[in-house]
């Protein structure tokens, strides 16, 4: 029985030496153009997609902004001018009054409220910066999702009687002609007459009118107050 199985194995081996042949399988290769046309589809979905986190990452603070912009009603106008369009902070610096340098794009992250002035400080920019520090004042716990800036123009040394005044404001020095390329004053007036207003993404978006008194900075009140609500279900206080 054995060697009959042996004799059978022997004789249908295949010679030494002789060509094996292998199998193979052979899948179609993608048309050039169908490859190009997949690639191109996948990226555009994953732009959509990709435009879809945006935009909802994004729509709090386009409904806060609708809101404030778009549905008021006719009798709440606005006491401060909106701009239009908005105009993103700069890259630019700024010395602190240690004149350390700081790009100005720090600031972003909170609402600011912005005065200008020489360092010297006249009468006008006294005026202000005191406004300026009552207004933050007078929004009791939402205080601390608006921060204090004085941009000082020039490098005129600061008197000391402010001071005590600047110690929880941010004090930036910049040059007058950069900062002329970012805010503005209203036609007739100067840049240091009025508060800027800048949201926490970095866009100056109000200007309040010149040289701002008792009566009209109790306006400038109400709409500080109106965007700290309007902006309350997507902006925190600290950067």
């Amino acid at each position: 029985m054995s060697g009959s199985k042996l004799s059978e194995d022997t004789s249908s081996a295949k010679p030494e030496g002789s060509d094996h042949v292998l199998g193979l399988t052979v899948y179609d290769l993608p048309e050039p153009s169908q490859a190009l046309a997949d690639e191109t589809r996948r990226t555009r979905v994953g732009r959509w997609k990709m435009i879809a986190v945006l935009l909802v990452s994004a729509a709090p603070v386009i409904a806060s902004y609708f809101t404030y912009y778009v549905i008021r009603p006719e009798g709440r106008r606005n006491f401060g001018e909106l701009i239009d369009p908005q105009r993103p902070l700069p890259e630019m610096l700024g010395l602190d009054l240690e004149g350390r340098t700081h790009q100005l794009s720090e600031l972003k992250g909170q609402w600011l409220l912005v005065s200008v002035g020489s360092g010297s400080c006249s009468e006008v920019c006294t005026q202000q910066l005191y406004f300026q520090r009552q207004l933050r004042e007078s929004l009791g716990k939402e205080k601390d999702r608006l921060d204090r800036v004085w941009l000082v123009n020039d490098m005129q040394a600061i008197p000391a009687e402010l001071q005590p005044g600047l110690k929880d404001a941010t004090v930036l020095r910049v040059p007058a002609e950069e900062l002329a390329r970012w805010l503005a004053p209203a036609s007739g007036h100067d840049i240091g007459e009025h508060l800027y207003v800048v949201d926490p993404m970095g866009n100056w978006m109000m200007r309040f009118p010149a040289r701002l008194d008792i009566e009209t900075a109790a306006k400038a009140k109400r709409d500080l107050e109106r965007l700290m609500r309007a902006s309350s279900s997507w902006d925190k206080a600290g950067r």
